[in-house]
């Protein structure tokens, strides 16, 4: 599968699907911090190289709900944020991702289809991350931990704050290389109008993931 992870820098949603053994590519204006395929620039200029899947990580400056005491300063940037954030979720790709903390894109567009946490992937703090699906299931927990420390919030003042902020952890891109990585089958509940994995593992299988259009089990 042909994976493109738009503005990840960081590489690590790339890799844990490179792991898998898929085509796996990050996309961003900065250079990668590790060593793997990268492509520095636009990613709005790469969308139409037949992709199979999105998994994107637009800027949320302008977007984020603890940011709105500047939006009416900010209205220009914010446009173009938003304007950014829609050309990927409009894209003609057929499995897309959005991944963003909750703001102004919940009322602006549409409700998020989750809204996850870092402690249900085994990182013992908080960090909510909503995820605007196509064509893909509900990303479900796969290690709740203990822990409800506000990491990245109390991270130290600096020019690279921003950085760390933004970084998916690992076990979130973890469970999106393994639980998007699998194949797809049609819902029998809503006519095949929403599509279901089929794990590999015998101990998990279609019944236990919602259709993400229907919101029922196969």
């Amino acid at each position: 599968m042909r994976v493109l992870i738009a503005c990840e820098f960081s590489g690590i949603v790339r890799d844990a699907f490179d792991r898998r053994g898929h085509d796996a590519w990050s996309c961003d204006l900065l250079p990668t911090e590790r060593a793997g395929n990268h492509i520095e620039g636009d990613v709005l200029k790469e969308l139409g190289r037949g992709w199979d899947l999105l998994i994107a990580h637009p800027p949320c400056t302008y977007l984020c709900r603890s940011g709105a005491r500047w939006w009416k300063q900010r209205k220009g940037e914010q446009m173009m944020a938003i304007s950014f954030f829609m050309a990927l979720a409009r894209c003609d790709i057929p499995r897309i991702a959005i991944e963003n903390p909750i703001g102004l894109m919940n009322t602006l567009w549409r409700k998020p289809d989750q809204i996850i946490q870092p402690w249900q992937f085994g990182h013992g703090e908080v960090k909510a991350t909503c995820l605007w699906l196509k064509g893909l299931p509900l990303l479900h927990s796969t290690n709740i931990v203990q822990g409800r420390e506000p990491r990245v919030h109390y991270a130290a003042p600096g020019r690279d704050r921003w950085k760390e902020r933004s970084r998916t952890v690992a076990g979130i891109a973890q469970a999106m290389a393994t639980q998007w990585s699998e194949d797809l089958v049609p819902c029998e509940v809503c006519n095949g109008k929403g599509r279901v994995p089929i794990f590999v593992e015998p101990s998990r299988c279609v019944g236990d993931v919602p259709c993400p259009n229907c919101g029922k089990h196969d």
